[in-house]
């Protein structure tokens, strides 16, 4: 059940002035999150009147502020909130209530979804406007079958635990690798092969597991042992794809398209960077429009890397739908630079276009690249860099603590919002 704000607490009036006085940095945020279109966007995740009472949106928002804005754990950040007046106070957490528990507010963001940090965000602009996987899913596929048995389900179901023979073949992998050979490539093939029929075997045995939980669900339904079998269907078809590519890379294919690289997050995706110490990471893109201003405009995660250029329009066309008007000024990085792009923007009504593009230029486009507008542009545009730094030091944006792509959505546009109410008392000094 929605429940907008707490209870008042007679107690603040008692304390001294200075121990009620806000940072700040907390009394503008205070101050600016007091606004029904923060509020709004949760009456779509909770019922009016059904179910137990949530936590307060006021108190909920002030905390998601401060646990980004901070870079906290849930559990950090309800303990300093619970020892800080300041703190308490801004989250308007009576001195007699106890602060929320970790637990209350990770399911809170998860129901909430990606759809409900990009709606904070429309409002707060709209406001400022006006082979080691192969044994780790043996390990996880062991795991779990121990937890359903331990629910009370398919205990009979013979299973054999394999974790240790993938470890160890795991660990002669990595002391292969060191010796960089060309023999060294072959036998990396051979014990890969191992990993690949442990778990193909550990597979065999789950099966039975599972077919067997499941008509234990049917006789006796349990919230907690459908979760487990869930779990576990997902790892196994995770696992049973991990031996298709394993079977394509022993085969020859060493480049394989959409590879799946994680089981805990399976829509992770290798990205190739090209940066000298680390020419792949794994994980999700990002695209990030700043306005001039410095406000975070618009973001969009994206799974894998797909191409710059097709985002740049849906980009500007989402930022003048948001604040109104059409942006004066485009410039990006040379990925998005393309003569389909400036026509488009033209179209839009963008006046002034700084788009670098790849490959060698005409004489013509290396004189307008080298007109004193044009490099004015590419010299702002270098800002945003500075601004992604910002993002991944102090809002993390480094790595996201939800898995799936929903869940990195989500905590990337928490942390959008974050910055963006930052960057609003910044601004207001």
């Amino acid at each position: 059940m929605l429940r907008v704000a707490g209870v008042q607490d007679a107690w603040w009036e008692v304390l001294p002035e200075s121990a009620r006085q806000l940072p700040a940095e907390l009394a503008r945020i205070d101050a600016y999150l007091d606004d029904e279109r923060f509020i709004a966007t949760w009456r779509a995740v909770f019922a009016e009147r059904l179910g137990r009472p949530s936590v307060p949106v006021e108190t909920l928002l002030r905390l998601l502020y401060l646990k980004h804005r901070y870079q906290l754990g849930y559990e950090t950040l309800c303990r300093e909130v619970a020892d800080s007046l300041s703190w308490r106070r801004f989250c308007r957490i009576p001195l007699t209530a106890p602060v929320p528990h970790p637990t209350t507010l990770v399911k809170l963001v998860r129901r909430s979804g990606p759809q409900t940090s990009e709606q904070l965000n429309a409002a707060l602009l709209g406001k400022l406007v006006e082979d080691k996987l192969l044994e780790h899913g043996v390990r996880k596929l062991g795991r779990l079958v121990r937890r359903i048995k331990e629910a009370g389900a398919a205990r009979r179901t013979r299973f054999r635990d394999r974790s240790r023979s993938a470890g160890r073949r795991l660990k002669e992998i990595s002391r292969t690798l060191r010796r960089r050979t060309g023999q060294a490539l072959g036998e990396i093939d051979r014990l890969t092969g191992e990993v690949a029929a442990i778990a193909a075997a550990t597979l065999r045995d789950v099966a039975a597991v599972e077919h067997n939980a499941r008509r234990a669900l049917r006789g006796r339904p349990s919230g907690r042992l459908a979760h487990l079998v869930g779990e576990l269907t997902e790892a196994v078809a995770g696992t049973r794809r991990l031996l298709e590519q394993t079977a394509l890379r022993l085969a020859g294919t060493r480049k394989i398209p959409d590879r799946l690289v994680s089981l805990a997050d399976p829509d992770a995706r290798p990205i190739r960077k090209g940066k000298p110490q680390h020419p792949t990471q794994f994980g999700y893109t990002a695209l990030v429009a700043e306005a001039e201003n410095g406000f975070v405009a618009d973001h969009q995660v994206h799974r894998g890397n797909p191409a710059d250029a097709p985002q740049l329009v849906p980009s500007v066309e989402r930022v003048t739908a948001l604040v109104g008007r059409v942006p004066s000024t485009v410039v990006a990085d040379r990925g998005f630079g393309t003569a389909a792009n400036d026509r488009a923007l033209a179209e839009l009504g963008v006046r002034r276009i700084g788009l670098q593009r790849n490959g060698t230029p005409g004489k013509a486009r290396r004189e307008y690249e080298r007109s004193r507008p044009f490099r004015r542009m590419r010299n702002w545009r270098v800002g945003i860099e500075a601004r992604i730094s910002h993002l991944k030091r102090s809002f993390g944006f480094r790595r996201t603590r939800l898995r799936r792509l929903p869940g990195a959505q989500t905590w990337a546009g928490l942390g959008i919002f974050a910055y963006n109410l930052h960057r609003m008392t910044v601004l207001s000094r």
